[in-house]
């Protein structure tokens, strides 16, 4: 042993222990004191039932008990929000955003005209749009990479509000796919990371696996792939199938080999099918889905998240915000079929996730799909189930929210009016609680302690 090392390590030691000593926190600090949220109507997800005169209690950012108000003593003098007189609801989580686009730059020549840095403040705006709405919980399906990772981490640190964000990376596209540049001149790109391709090209099993594993290194939380072509891409079909089946799987295998899943965007009959044989999790939008390829999501247990409200938005606002006519003929082509093919599934009990594709129409109007959900075949009681309960399930979140449960997060909303009886109420939430603080309060519930 040298002699010298051992001198000089006792010398640092005796200094380093006065430090800790000093510096080190209190043995037992004081616990946070309990707050209590008074529910007149509560729908905790775990049915399709409301419970009346519900007392939850919250301890930190979590439940730590919910029961009926003759059970649960409030102390005097305790910090009370009262919402006794409105229908509260967990959180809702939305299952496909992007959280960087904007609902009015439709022209292509934003491709080369915006930067990441102007995508990262529409993030920031967008972000608190959607906490406003109710919507506690996201999954980023695409966004420039890592934007959606670093938004995340920078809402976990409480530095700017948003929602809990799932993030994926780019959404992985073939060469001249959906999620590629087309139709500028060759030497056009707006790549940060050419050498990378912008982590979103992948042609191939070999450049497949690569992508994938680059994209989980950078600290995505779940891999994006587009399986067929789409409505507001350039040069492509969204009826046609781009990955094969193959890079498909490979896709998978590396995402599930690592805990992550894969959302496969996927407007075409083959390639919805495809997707769903190579394993993946759900299946965005689902336009043009088949009764084989309903039978295979139901016997796979394989999600679809269908954005059937913007359509509407689609064919009316975007149109002034310069949608080119070429995008205008897809979206009347798929937009129809995509409704009616939702209540087929739904009828045939495939599982259903709530995903809005918010980003193509404005931020913060994300629960008006509500509406279609209902008129395409689910109930309400349904409906609000896939944006909580069963929206937390496919972005592997179940342990922490998506159900008002001792344990969980105390994310929570309110509305004030009977959601089972009009879902449409939860286009305006009054109360959002995102993990115990008070993010929007327009019923004066939040009352401090006295």
């Amino acid at each position: 042993m040298n002699p010298f090392r051992v001198a000089c390590s006792c010398a640092l030691f005796v200094p380093l222990v006065a430090f800790c000593a000093q510096n080190a926190p209190a043995a037992n600090p004081a616990a946070e004191p309990a707050l209590y949220v008074k529910a007149g109507h509560l729908f905790d997800a775990t049915s399709d039932n409301l419970r009346d005169n519900v007392v939850v209690e919250i301890e930190g950012e979590r439940i730590s008990r919910i029961g009926p108000a003759a059970e649960i003593n409030i102390p005097a003098g305790a910090e009370v929000v009262d919402l006794s007189h409105a229908w509260v609801l967990p959180g809702l989580i939305d299952c496909h955003t992007h959280l960087s686009y904007r609902a009015d730059q439709y022209d292509p020549i934003n491709e080369v005209k915006l930067t990441p840095f102007d995508l990262g403040f529409y993030a920031v705006v967008n972000a608190n749009r959607t906490l406003q709405a109710g919507f506690t919980s996201v999954r980023d399906v695409s966004s420039p990479p890592f934007l959606a990772v670093d938004l995340r981490r920078t809402i976990e640190e409480g530095f700017i509000p948003g929602p809990r964000v799932v993030a994926s990376g780019p959404a992985i596209s073939i060469t001249g796919g959906h999620g590629d540049m087309n139709g500028f001149a060759p030497g056009v790109s707006n790549e940060m990371y050419p050498a990378e391709h912008g982590f979103q090209i992948a042609d191939g099993t070999e450049e497949m696996r690569h992508v994938v594993r680059a994209q989980i290194k950078y600290g995505v939380d779940v891999i994006k792939i587009l399986a067929t072509g789409g409505v507001l891409s350039q040069g492509d079909k969204p009826g046609a199938e781009q990955l094969t089946y193959d890079e498909m799987k490979v896709a998978v295998e590396e995402a599930h080999r690592t805990g992550r899943k894969v959302a496969a965007h996927a407007h075409g009959t083959e390639g919805i099918k495809d997707a769903v044989r190579a394993g993946v999790d759900s299946i965005e939008h689902g336009s043009l889905i088949d009764a084989e390829g309903i039978e295979l999501m139901k016997s796979h247990g394989t999600y679809l998240v269908a954005d059937i409200y913007n359509d509407d938005y689609i064919l009316g606002k975007a149109v002034e915000f310069g949608l080119p006519k070429e995008n205008v003929e897809k979206e009347k082509m798929v937009g129809r079929l995509q409704r009616e093919n939702f209540a087929k599934a739904v009828a045939a009990g495939v599982k259903i996730a709530f995903g809005t594709d918010a980003g193509v129409y404005p931020h913060g109007d994300n629960a008006k799909q509500f509406h279609y959900m209902v008129k395409f075949g689910m109930t309400p009681a349904g409906a609000i189930r896939a944006a909580t309960s069963s929206a937390a399930d496919l972005i592997d979140r179940a342990q922490d929210v998506g159900t008002l449960e001792a344990g969980k997060y105390a994310d929570l909303i309110a509305v004030t009016a009977n959601p089972l009886d009009r879902v449409e109420v939860l286009e305006h939430v009054a109360f959002v609680m995102k993990g115990g603080k008070v993010y929007k309060d327009e019923l004066g519930a939040a009352k401090p302690a006295r």
